[in-house]
């Protein structure tokens, strides 16, 4: 699990998300889709299509990091695009990426 400092807000980007998608191109999406500062020390979560996978970005202070998680089987739950962008806590990112349905 990523160390996640107190304070920190966690923003899931709602419906789906190109994986193919990098570190660059996934901050300018945060900045456009957003309206936030990537470079802010918040996590973004990104899905794929299939829902199989997640990227998580994140700057801590010191510089960015892309973390992804691919699930063998099962699928994370996630919120349809009309709910736009969500926030969670922390404590439910971390149920959301160890409770797969």
């Amino acid at each position: 699990m990523i160390p996640i400092p107190s304070g920190v807000r966690v923003w899931i980007a709602t419906g789906h998300t190109d994986m193919r998608r990098g570190m660059n191109s996934l901050a300018v999406l945060v900045q456009e889709a957003f309206r936030r500062d990537p470079h802010g020390g918040d996590l973004y979560v990104f899905r794929g299509k299939s829902g199989k996978l997640i990227k998580i970005l994140w700057h801590d202070g010191l510089g960015m990091s892309l973390y992804a998680k691919r699930l063998e089987r099962g699928r994370f739950l996630w919120p349809s695009p009309a709910d736009g962008v969500v926030s969670i806590t922390p404590a439910q990112l971390g149920y959301l990426l160890d409770h797969p349905c």
